[in-house]
């Protein structure tokens, strides 16, 4: 039997939020403003320096296996998101939000500030390759279990009439960690210019993460735990095996979300890591242009996945998401003519028409999943269905996107690939009945 809050319709925003909700809110968006940071500083490495750097004699014999291959390891890192969502889930599930919300803040950090310091292939051989994808794996698993943990904690202490706003802080420190990756890299290129930020600079941005990791630390553990996983302890409702709850009675709710979540994250990643390789080295457009279009594509991605947070309160978030991939169907394959004309005015349309698709299909995410499982396993739940779904979508996105160029040469048919996707995400997403009043406590139950 589902419950029922009574919500308020045709409000969202942040009005009458109180001291302790904005502390939330300010936790999670900064939590997850550097995870993805540390997340993306990679995802840009690996399309402009990785190739040279760490796969020497393959950049000599076959440069676009290279590129093919250093696009790889940022897939690889995602066959690790499940494991990382499982067992942060499974603890977060039955030891607290708060403990898994600071724990893979830190091995996230820890990570990325090693692969600033990791030797190259010219001074340890394939060792170098090797520890790259090890820190990479540790990336992965963080990243697995670092979403949920954010989006809990802002959803549970939200309003009910105000989950999906609430949600979308952990969704917004995804653009803004994008925004503060390819930032940090612009004014490198600008500074140091392009040579030395290849032969060295590029350890800078990587190295920084570790001040990052501080200050969302101490942020993160200055926030209670979790209304919801409080009073879970209270009632002494936690299941004696989650894990096997959750897959053996919400089989179903991984699955959709899974798909829900796929086409957006494949086009996120075909913007965060292709796109800019695809304007440096294929179209041979300035580098600082191509950094800074690539930011203030990530100013409107932050815009329009704030959007869609309030808009999922106002118009439901199915109804959100499903224009916002009816969205990505339509620009797709457009936005590829616009980059190819090499004209940097262009190439920014391009990239906030997607942006304007990502952001509306991503803001009310973390509402729509929260409200599809009880309490008793929602953190194993939505971890384990982003992390699928972003093995189904962005993670080996970019290598697609670079062997389709590769082998046809036309950049429009990687917009064929994400329509294709977005579609299927569209109808996955138009099976979810919209729940917006479900009551989040542990009496909750799926449909």
């Amino acid at each position: 039997m589902e419950t029922y809050v009574a919500a308020a319709p045709g409000r969202g925003g942040a009005v009458g939020v109180s001291a302790d909700e904005k502390r939330v809110l300010v936790a999670t968006l900064v939590g997850t403003t550097i995870e993805w940071y540390d997340f993306f500083v990679y995802a840009q490495a690996a399309g402009l320096v990785f190739g040279p750097q760490f796969f020497g004699p393959m950049v000599q014999n076959n440069p676009l296996l290279a590129q093919i291959v250093s696009f790889a390891t940022i897939g690889l890192s995602f066959l690790f998101r499940p494991l990382g969502a499982v067992l942060c889930g499974h603890l977060g599930d039955r030891l607290g939000r708060r403990a898994m919300f600071v724990m893979t803040l830190v091995l996230m950090g820890v990570a990325t500030a090693a692969i600033g310091v990791l030797p190259t292939y010219a001074q340890i051989g394939a060792w170098a390759p090797a520890l790259l994808i090890l820190m990479r794996v540790l990336q992965g698993f963080s990243a697995g279990g670092e979403w949920g943990g954010a989006a809990l904690m802002a959803v549970e202490h939200a309003p009910a009439h105000r989950r999906s706003f609430f949600g979308s802080f952990p969704q917004i420190g995804t653009p803004i960690g994008m925004i503060l990756a390819t930032g940090v890299l612009w004014i490198l290129t600008t500074t140091l210019g392009k040579s030395a930020v290849a032969e060295w600079g590029w350890r800078i941005p990587f190295l920084f993460s570790i001040v990052l990791i501080v200050i969302g630390a101490v942020i993160r553990r200055s926030v209670e735990e979790s209304p919801v996983f409080a009073e879970m302890i209270r009632r002494q409702k936690e299941s004696s095996a989650p894990l096997r709850d959750l897959f053996g009675n919400h089989s179903a709710e991984i699955f959709r979300t899974a798909l829900v979540f796929m086409a957006n994250n494949a086009a996120g990643y075909i913007f965060i890591a292709f796109m800019i390789s695809y304007g440096l080295n294929t179209l041979k457009m300035p580098a600082d242009q191509v950094l800074l279009v690539s930011t203030l594509g990530a100013v409107s991605w932050f815009v329009f996945t704030l959007a869609g947070g309030v808009l999922g309160d106002r118009w439901g978030r199915v109804r959100t998401f499903q224009v916002g991939y009816a969205i990505l169907v339509l620009w797709a394959v457009p936005m590829w003519f616009l980059i190819d004309t090499r004209n940097i005015l262009l190439f920014f349309v391009a990239a906030v028409g997607l942006t304007m698709g990502l952001g509306l299909s991503y803001g009310p995410q973390a509402a729509l999943y929260a409200e599809l499982y009880p309490a008793k396993v929602r953190y194993s739940g939505v971890s384990v269905g982003y992390a699928l779904g972003a093995i189904l979508g962005g993670a080996f996105a970019p290598m697609i996107a670079q062997w389709i160029i590769g082998v046809y040469g036309s950049s429009w048919a990687i917009g064929v690939y994400i329509m294709i996707l977005s579609i299927i995400s569209l109808a996955a997403v138009s099976t979810i009945r919209d729940r917006p009043g479900i009551d989040l406590h542990v009496d909750s139950t799926t449909p």
